[in-house]
């Protein structure tokens, strides 16, 4: 484990292979989430692959859930922790919440980019109403009263039958997040709206989505991706809102064959 003070707060991270790499991709994760989603696609990728994750603020092991934020900090949080490990340019992946990021950190710091991986994530995701509502429910009833919820959104129901442990485990790596800082995060997500962003990417830009996605849908993922200009767009079959948990080989496969393609 490793940890940095970025912004004020400490931040977890692994940087595994080289901050220089050609190769280094950084990962950025999901609300309720922490960055043990993306191991199980960490041992599909290539020994020619450097990986930097992090837990983003308020979830995990990173601190900075005493106060509400926004996304504009959790942008300015994922610019300063790779210039304090000295990455200067890298392909970004970020899923949900973490491709909004992704999509703000490219508005802020362009410099940063060789390539863009967005993952199951829009310019913008859900409505004011719909967090109004989560939110309020969280905050009456805890993580517990929205995680049943959640886990139909972020796995197929075959996902369901059949790996009820590995279910288990997810539930409450959601429930253990640190609830001021989740409701900070929808608060980042109610406010957010990249799609005038998204048509001035210039960068190589791979779009992803679960075919049985309930948080972002393929209609709307697909949506957004139309509005980057060359973006591939690549549906993955048997998958809901977490393709680096439910379908790591395929997610590894199109990723590589994306940061490989010159």
């Amino acid at each position: 484990m490793a940890f940095a003070t970025i912004n004020g707060n400490v931040m977890h991270y692994e940087l595994i292979g080289e901050a220089k790499a050609k190769n280094l991709i950084v990962f950025s994760n999901g609300l309720g989430t922490d960055f043990r989603i993306w191991l199980p696609l960490f041992d599909e990728l290539g020994e020619d692959v450097s990986v930097l994750l992090y837990d983003s603020r308020g979830h995990g092991l990173s601190g900075g859930a005493d106060k509400p934020f926004g996304m504009d900090d959790l942008v300015s949080d994922l610019a300063e922790l790779c210039d304090t490990l000295g990455i200067r340019k890298a392909t970004f992946c970020g899923l949900s919440v973490g491709g909004l990021v992704c999509q703000g950190l490219w508005k802020e710091r362009p410099d940063l980019f060789r390539k863009l991986v967005l993952c199951d994530t829009a310019p913008r995701i859900g409505t004011a109403e719909i967090w109004a509502e989560r939110m309020a429910g969280i905050e009456k009833g805890g993580l517990d009263s929205a995680a049943d919820n959640a886990m139909q959104r972020w796995f197929t129901p075959v996902f369901h039958e059949e790996r009820a442990d590995d279910l288990a485990g997810y539930r409450l790596m959601m429930t253990r997040q640190s609830v001021a800082g989740y409701l900070s995060t929808c608060a980042a997500l109610r406010d957010a709206d990249f799609s005038d962003v998204l048509p001035t990417i210039t960068v190589p830009t791979l779009v992803v989505v679960g075919d049985q996605d309930g948080s972002t849908p393929p209609e709307t993922v697909q949506a957004g991706a139309d509005l980057i200009p060359g973006a591939r767009f690549e549906v993955i079959e048997d998958c809901a809102h977490l393709p680096c948990v439910e379908q790591p080989e395929a997610l590894a496969e199109l990723i590589q064959g994306f940061m490989r393609k010159q």
